[in-house]
Formats: structure tokens, C-alpha cells, sequence
């Protein structure tokens, strides 16, 4: 992982995270929209990510929402 990249394509609504310059030799689902992208020896190389906006919005509230349950945990 050496310098990776980060592209948006807003039309798709894909997000692609390529950790390396290595070609793609084949991929695995991991979830229903997110793929990791694999090298011919089967290590990690990118993630895609579909319905980009959607997975950040919930990705980010649900972290939200329990970080304000722990505060209240402790305040309480």
C-alpha cells in the first residue's frame, strides 16, 4: 500500500480504491455493493464500492450515533 488512490465517479455512484498499480486478476464480493479487487496471487489490490453516497451517509451515522451512546454512557 504504498500510495493509494481514491476516485469518485459521480454518474455510478462508485467509489474505487486502488492500493496498488498491479492489473486485476480476479475479485471476491464482500458485501451486496462493496468488491475487493485482487491480484494473480490473490492478495489485495482495490476496493469498489456501489451506491457510494449511500454507504458513506449510513456508514457515517451510524458511527455518529454510537459515539453520542458512548458519551452518554459515560456522562450518565
Amino acid at each position: 500500500m504504498n500510495n493509494p488512490k481514491m476516485t469518485y465517479f459521480p454518474e455510478q455512484d462508485v467509489i474505487h480504491l486502488a492500493m496498488t498499480d498491479e492489473e486485476e486478476a480476479g475479485s471476491m464480493e464482500l458485501s451486496p455493493h462493496i468488491t475487493a479487487e485482487l491480484n494473480a496471487e490473490g492478495e489485495l489490490i482495490g476496493i469498489e464500492i456501489l451506491k457510494a453516497s449511500v454507504f458513506l451517509r449510513d456508514f457515517i451515522l451510524e458511527s455518529t450515533q454510537a459515539k453520542l451512546m458512548q458519551m452518554r454512557k459515560l456522562a450518565g
